[in-house]
């Protein structure tokens, strides 16, 4: 989606910390949604970001509401965005999660499986809606950052198990997008956001998975950029990423 962000924005695009290719938090800070917010806020301030149009995926989504009410965002576009699950929703959610996170670690001969079209749907479905159309060397690399990555256990239980602040008092324009094929966290936690954040705009995406920048990036691009140049924007205003 990058390309087709900065067609028409400054993106800053960043790995959260303990993710990607990030550092973790150092030992005694908790890696929770607010302090993922604040090391997001930093690089927005070193980069020279005020404000931006920030658009956030799952735990990115929860990132983005919460700097959406420190101020600090134009617009929000939230994907599949975590927080408002139900208990036996969590247990599923994070159950699949950590299922996925053993497979990328434990999975004999992970790249063959994942060159395999039949192997690589079974091994990625969870995340994509068309996981066989995935170009197998991203895949690969994916998986091996998901099975290494420090963050994921040191996150997963503040964002299956908490809630964002704040929602009812956010006053930023809010778009919603839901994949209805998401099987990790299920489509209908979305209208529970929309009941709670002020003027929020749901959109059921058809065919779409809970990681769906591979599945659908013209989609997605086209819906972030006309949700933010259609809203009256604060001077200055740049776009964010947060995944």
């Amino acid at each position: 989606m990058l390309p087709l962000l900065e067609e028409r924005f400054e993106v800053l695009a960043v790995d959260l910390p303990g993710f990607g290719r990030s550092e973790p938090f150092p030992p005694g800070l908790d890696s929770t949604p607010e302090a993922l917010a604040d090391a997001v806020e930093d690089e927005m301030a070193r980069a020279g970001f005020d404000t931006a149009h920030i658009a956030g995926n799952s735990l990115g989504g929860w990132i983005a509401f919460e700097l959406a009410r420190r101020g600090r965002a134009e617009t929000v576009t939230a994907l599949s965005p975590t927080g408002l699950q139900h208990r036996r929703e969590r247990d599923w959610g994070a159950g699949i999660l950590r299922g996925m996170r053993w497979l990328a670690r434990n999975a004999p001969a992970p790249d063959a499986l994942l060159r395999n079209p039949v192997t690589r749907t079974l091994l990625a479905g969870p995340g994509s809606a068309r996981p066989w159309k995935k170009d197998p060397d991203d895949l690969i690399v994916e998986a091996e950052l998901f099975g290494s990555n420090p963050g994921f256990e040191a996150t997963l239980p503040h964002t299956f198990y908490a809630q964002p602040r704040g929602l009812t008092t956010l006053d930023v324009p809010v778009l919603i997008l839901w994949g209805t094929l998401d099987v990790i966290l299920i489509p209908r936690q979305g209208r529970r956001f929309e009941r709670l954040i002020p003027g929020a705009e749901l959109r059921y995406l058809r065919g779409i998975g809970h990681v769906p920048m591979s599945d659908a990036p013209e989609e997605l691009a086209r819906a972030i950029t006309e949700f933010a140049l259609d809203r009256p924007r604060k001077p200055m205003a740049q776009a964010a990423a947060a995944s």
